[in-house]
């Protein structure tokens, strides 16, 4: 009917038919985790009503209802595999710098000789398929001459490993640098990092993750391990829509990937799983509290099967201890727990005052210069020293081990009494030997460089983690404390102190306990560097005094409509984040919400949508079309983009229930009204702006440009 109004009866429905790109967030913004939510429902109760329809709809539900542990099985494999190979090539790569395996150059040097039919008990690090580079070039494997070219060769392959690293994360990932977990926990708390777990930086991060590691750097790999598992969990959430379109769930399983990647990293599936709901997890349904132990599980059974360590362990700081501690034994635990304070204390404050430092010197502005530098001192400091030379993790792992008769450790050079006869596992207290004193002064000066040269380290542009460094430093420090105890426990065992439990001949001290414990007290401080995410209120009075955001003075009108070309200068000449919708300019009868975002793209998309939307077609927001001439240009419906239910407040809810609303329900802006008028919008970043200024602080401090 030519006279029928334009839209009433032939234009397609934007509810059922979403403009692209609509509801998505712009880079470095907050998601709405209650449209997000809704969004959610509204899917799983279309799939519910169409599963009734047919025998495909009802398979296709099935297989959505399944398709949450189809990902966390896909996570663990993947996660579980790569920390297998980087294990493996961390291995391979960190005794690289020391010689070569003659039959397989793949081979580490452990995997070497446990192929050789030639090594010894007494020389059971040495084979003749091993040989180090001197020997290697020059056929002479002692003397001055081999040492300082051993010496150069390892401090060259270091060098190499290191600018490798810096290369490849500056020219392809930048977001690959660093530990990854505090930008994790930003973005499972709701925040937009485009790019962060993307698969260049997954790929990127793991290459040079293990160069990083290899080249000698105080760093470790647990850490950013979190981060590539993160970057699986996206990189499989990007073949099912359930999560790649919807932000909300897509963090469920990002949660799930960070308890993965601690499972891989320590070997604890759950401790990962408690990791993720106690320190990275902004929303964590009870569904994702199985399913993040499911994905952890398979992540650690994958890692088994790899067997990077050869011990058959998920581990490499596997250790049983046979001697129980006593009470009189807190008192150097408690010793030990004080260091670990102040150390964790000394390197926050140093490492905050170096990152300010950095970016007034020279090494600021080269990010590759300052890794070379650091590289190059960490290499040569670390050479002579046999402790600070092997990897930190093999380092821990010696401070760890107890002695018994089949270490080779010089931290186990005791000096044997011939007539002792006890079981190999139960070796009593002994003197120490020359091998002990002189391991202890190499641990002090270990100590003291693993401290300093960690605080330099920490922050640079390389993949880099901090708990292995943090649990050397409290390994070294335990260690030398439990040796102390040990020989004062044997030479006066007489004391009062140690009358009562430890008797002349007894197995009474275990020194790798101690080491255990400093690396646990040194292991939770410097933690507290990472960056909790987003809502650190203070308490107000009410919203009158309170942060205020600014709502745009216009309204839409059914009666009056508006046009697509007074909307495009609009948004040209404003720059608000949300639009309120009204019934008229004169009531201002609250309708709806509309974000800033979504208007612009649901005007530039129309076009595409339908036929005929041009720059003078009337802008409605409700159901039905107004009634226009026949000879207007085709109508354009944007009730899709309205959000008919925003959250509001009014002007006298108490402040302290504001910041509930937000930390709890995870908004990203709060409509204001009084009598049912819109007074204005309270985003995230309005309140914690206004909370900075009640704290004298610079509120654009704490805001992203």
């Amino acid at each position: 009917d030519a006279n029928e109004p334009n839209g009433s009866g032939h234009l397609m429905d934007f509810l059922d038919e979403p403009f692209p790109d609509v509801g998505t967030y712009e880079d470095f913004h907050t998601i709405d985790w209650l449209r997000e939510k809704s969004r959610d429902t509204d899917r799983h109760r279309k799939i519910t009503s169409k599963s009734k329809e047919s025998l495909w709809e009802l398979i296709k539900s099935l297989l959505d209802a399944w398709s949450g542990w189809v990902v966390m099985l896909l996570i663990g494999l993947l996660s579980g595999t790569l920390a297998g190979v980087i294990d493996l090539a961390v291995d391979w790569m960190t005794d690289l710098k020391e010689g070569v395996c003659l039959t397989a150059f793949w081979y580490s040097h452990e995997q070497c000789c446990w192929t050789s039919n030639e090594t010894t008990f007494d020389d059971r690090d040495k084979c003749p398929q091993w040989q180090k580079w001197a020997e290697l070039m020059t056929g002479h494997a002692e003397g001055a001459g081999a040492y300082v070219l051993n010496y150069l060769l390892y401090v060259m392959w270091a060098l190499l490993f290191s600018f490798l690293a810096v290369s490849l994360v500056r020219v392809f990932a930048p977001y690959a640098c660093g530990s990854g977990i505090p930008e994790i926990k930003t973005i499972l708390s709701g925040f937009i990092i485009r790019g962060y777990l993307g698969k260049w930086t997954l790929l990127i991060k793991t290459v040079t993750l293990v160069l990083a590691v290899s080249s000698g750097l105080s760093l470790g790999k647990e850490g950013p391990l979190v981060h590539v598992a993160c970057c699986c969990g996206n990189l499989f959430c990007s073949l099912f829509s359930k999560y790649s379109k919807n932000e909300g769930k897509r963090r469920e399983v990002l949660s799930a990937a960070a308890a993965a990647g601690v499972s891989v990293a320590f070997g604890a599936p759950i401790g990962g799983v408690l990791f993720s709901l106690e320190e990275v997890s902004y929303y964590f349904p009870l569904k994702t509290l199985w399913r993040s132990f499911f994905a952890a599980l398979v992540a650690a059974f994958t890692l088994r099967a790899i067997n990077p360590f050869g011990n058959s362990r998920l581990v490499l700081f596997y250790v049983e201890y046979h001697t129980p501690w006593y009470m009189a034994e807190l008192v150097p635990f408690i010793l030990l727990g004080v260091f670990g304070g102040l150390w964790g204390t000394l390197f926050i404050r140093a490492n905050i005052a170096w990152c300010r430092r950095r970016k007034t010197t020279l090494l600021g502005k080269y990010p590759v210069l300052e890794v070379i530098a650091v590289t190059g001192i960490t290499a040569v400091l670390a050479f002579p020293n046999p402790y600070t030379r092997r990897s930190t993790s093999e380092l821990i792992s010696e401070l760890f081990n107890d002695c018994g008769a089949l270490e080779s450790s010089q931290l186990c050079d005791y000096v044997n009494n011939p007539n002792m006869s006890r079981p190999v596992d139960d070796i009593p207290d002994r003197p120490a030997g020359p091998g002990v004193y002189n391991a202890l002064w190499q641990l002090a000066l270990a100590l003291v460089f693993k401290i300093v040269i960690t605080i330099f380290t920490f922050g640079m542009k390389i993949p880099s983690g901090l708990f292995i460094p943090s649990m050397a430093v409290g390994a070294i420090a335990g260690r030398i404390v439990g040796i102390a105890v040990e020989q004062m426990a044997y030479h006066h065992h007489d004391w009062l102190i140690f009358k009562n439990w430890c008797r002349p001949g007894a197995d009474c001290v275990t020194p790798g306990l101690y080491a255990m414990v400093g690396a646990a007290a040194c292991l939770g401080e410097p933690r507290l560097m990472s960056f909790y995410p987003p809502i650190v209120m203070d308490f107000g009075k009410g919203l009158n005094g309170g942060p205020r955001g600014k709502a745009p003075l216009w309204a839409f009108l059914t009666q009056d409509p508006t046009r697509v070309e007074e909307l495009e200068a609009l948004i040209k000449d404003t720059d608000y984040k949300g639009f309120r919708v009204v019934i008229s300019r004169e009531s201002e009868r609250f309708m709806g919400f509309v974000q800033g975002r979504d208007l612009p793209l649901a005007i530039r998309k129309s076009p595409f949508k339908q036929d005929g939307v041009v720059s003078s077609s009337v802008v409605y927001f409700t159901e039905d079309a107004p009634l226009l001439p026949p000879t207007n240009p085709q109508p354009l419906k944007l009730r899709r983009i309205l959000n008919l239910s925003p959250f509001t407040v009014t002007d006298h809810t108490p402040m302290e229930t504001v910041v509930d609303i937000f930390r709890k329900l995870g908004l990203r802006q709060c409509l204001v009204t009084r009598s049912g008028r819109l007074l204005g919008i309270i985003t995230k970043k309005d309140v914690l702006r206004h909370m900075a200024q009640m704290m004298n602080q610079d509120p654009e401090s704490i805001m992203f440009n």
